[in-house]
């Protein structure tokens, strides 16, 4: 892991109504680091994930991507970045009418106007051996296990060749052998696609398995970080409660 920051919190603010969701939080990520961010439900991590690609509009304060102040751009620079950011969805949104091979061919096509039919067929079979699932390329996602699905969003992410991939929960439903091999098979990717991860989770296996660093929101603040074996250290009742 490098110190070349890829994305930065600086003073975030954003409520809805009455509600105070983020509240003055600053943090980094570092170029091939995977960030965990923990919290309870309500806390504010969905919030920071649709801040950070500008579908959610901050009160005050500054995101950075790529070094570009997020709330500056125009939609065509904002569509530019984001063509480089892979989102993981909590529930895997794949489109229940189409083929593993569909799904994966009509998310290259939005991304990459250019491409020939060759080359979607080649990064397909890229994507769905990164995550260990050639032989799924004609299946419906109803033939599909819960983890077989959580693998194929993430070919669906990877297929985009992203430099940042945001997860949503994405161990989420999941048993935990599962869950432990979607954990796994999320550092490997990392390893293998250089890429940087911003993580969303309240499962602390996968925050463990992934995290090379991790950050807990309390009511829209952040109020601790560190390596998972410096917080399940914490004196902090609090924090402590999450590793019970």
């Amino acid at each position: 892991m490098n110190n070349k920051v890829i994305i930065s919190f600086k003073n975030v603010y954003k409520s809805f109504g009455d509600n105070e969701v983020l509240k003055d939080v600053n943090f980094v990520v570092n170029e091939t680091e995977d960030l965990v961010i923990l919290g309870r439900s309500g806390s504010g991590k969905s919030v920071t994930i649709k801040c950070l690609v500008g579908l959610v509009k901050l009160d005050k304060g500054e995101i950075k991507v790529f070094d570009k102040v997020i709330s500056d751009l125009h939609s065509n620079e904002l569509n530019e970045i984001r063509s480089r950011i892979g989102f993981m969805f909590q529930n895997g949104a794949l489109y229940d009418s189409m083929t593993v091979r569909q799904n994966l061919a009509f998310t290259l096509k939005h991304h990459k106007t250019e491409i020939t039919e060759d080359q979607i067929q080649q990064n397909i079979i890229e994507a769905l051996e990164d995550v260990g699932l050639e032989e799924a390329i004609d299946k419906m996602p109803a033939e599909l296990s819960g983890g077989m699905q959580k693998r194929i969003a993430l070919a669906r992410t990877l297929i985009i060749r992203p430099e940042i991939i945001l997860y949503d929960e994405p161990t989420s439903g999941l048993d935990t052998i599962t869950s432990r091999e979607i954990s796994e098979l999320i550092i490997s990717v990392q390893k293998k696609r250089k890429t940087t991860s911003l993580i969303i989770t309240h499962d602390m296996a996968c925050a463990k398995l992934t995290g090379n660093r991790i950050i807990i929101l309390k009511d829209g603040s952040i109020y601790t970080e560190g390596s998972y074996d410096e917080l399940e250290e914490s004196s902090d009742e609090w924090v402590r409660s999450f590793f019970v």
